[in-house]
């Protein structure tokens, strides 16, 4: 199993503090968890795509960039480009240059997105969204396999003999679909034989499992090797100590913050305790033992090979956050690795298929 951590860029009080930083602080904050991910063995460092509040994440290859730039090794993740969004073609030129600029080390999930706020700013409404999405990636698709395409496009002018440049480093990189609620996202990625990554953070499992379940079924139904299936998946939160009962103690003015946050906002929680919200929710709170068992417990409904856990403190001391991950790494992962199938390619620090440098 490979495991990373992702930021959405939330730019909102500490649950605790109540303390908002500056704007700035706030992407500083992002490049020291991106360091601290490679510094402690992390697989891949994933930053979102939002264009609505409480976000400051609209411009991911503008941070991916940067973060590139000061990491050699780990594997960088978009979470999730919202194609539904975006223009294909200029999206495809700012990947293109950013996985040159990262070595090729550029990985995209997209997804459709989220969010009447982004949709309204972008003119896109509830019924095309889906529509656009899928255009989107048939045209991102077409030109990472060739830079002159011809393409009969409805939601933005035809292409005609169209060349994009430049030609990314990869050819072709690997596109995860993201998928929270609906099948038409997990249709799309068993159609062209892509992986998928489950939200997996908001509800109770059941209705993630019941999308991974449709998704293997209609990767059958299009004819693809079993064997070739790579799904991910999301936590709710983490948090471990070495005595559940501290783990839990540090994260309660945590969880109560975000309960607090959440109410508002006007949203109902789904998980009203913190109990209920370990036992049921994908958090990992709780001794190692205990989240080996839970990652275990989940990967029987999923069959998941990449995990990602929050890459920010969100609440817990930078002291805690730390620690917290370094116990991941030192008793948690070694055993979800050695336990656990990894996706079914190489993962290295180079271009996907290459062998990785010395």
């Amino acid at each position: 199993m490979r495991f990373i951590t992702i930021t959405l860029i939330v730019h909102a009080p500490d649950p605790i503090t109540g303390a908002v930083p500056s704007t700035a602080d706030r992407f500083r904050a992002v490049l020291d968890s991106a360091l601290l991910a490679e510094e402690l063995g992390f697989d891949g460092f994933g930053v979102g795509e939002r264009h609505e509040r409480p976000f400051i994440s609209s411009s991911p290859t503008v941070v991916l960039s940067h973060v590139a730039a000061l990491t050699r090794r780990i594997r960088l993740f978009t979470a999730v480009t919202t194609l539904s969004l975006l223009d294909p073609v200029r999206a495809f030129e700012d990947y293109a240059t950013l996985d040159h600029l990262a070595g090729g080390r550029l990985e995209l999930i997209i997804g459709k997105g989220n969010g009447a706020a982004q949709r309204d700013l972008f003119h896109v409404t509830p019924e095309d969204q889906w529509d656009r999405n899928a255009e989107s990636y048939e045209v991102f698709r077409r030109l990472w396999r060739d830079n002159k395409i011809t393409y009969d496009t409805r939601f933005r002018p035809p292409l005609r003999e169209a060349e994009v440049w430049p030609r990314p480093l990869q050819r072709p990189i690997r596109i995860w679909h993201g998928s929270a609620t609906s099948r038409e996202s997990v249709d799309l990625a068993a159609r062209y034989g892509d992986p998928l990554f489950s939200a997996n953070v908001t509800n109770p499992i059941e209705p993630y499992a019941e999308l991974v379940r449709y998704y293997r079924e209609r990767w059958a139904h299009y004819g693809h090797d079993p064997a070739a299936i790579a799904v991910g998946a999301g936590t709710a939160g983490y948090y471990a100590a070495r005595n559940s009962q501290d783990a839990l103690d540090a994260y309660r003015p945590v969880f109560e913050g975000q309960l607090a946050f959440q109410k508002s906002l006007g949203m109902q929680p789904v998980f009203s305790t913190l109990e209920d919200f370990v036992e049921r929710s994908s958090a990992l709170i709780g001794s190692p033992a205990q989240i080996v068992e839970k990652v275990h417990r989940y990967h029987e409904r999923f069959g998941h090979s990449v995990l990602h856990l929050h890459a920010e403190a969100s609440g817990l001391t930078a002291a805690q956050h730390r620690a917290s991950l370094e116990l991941f790494q030192s008793d948690i992962a070694p055993v979800l690795r050695r336990e656990l199938p990894d996706p079914p390619w190489g993962w290295g620090p180079g271009p996907i298929g290459l062998p990785e440098p010395p």
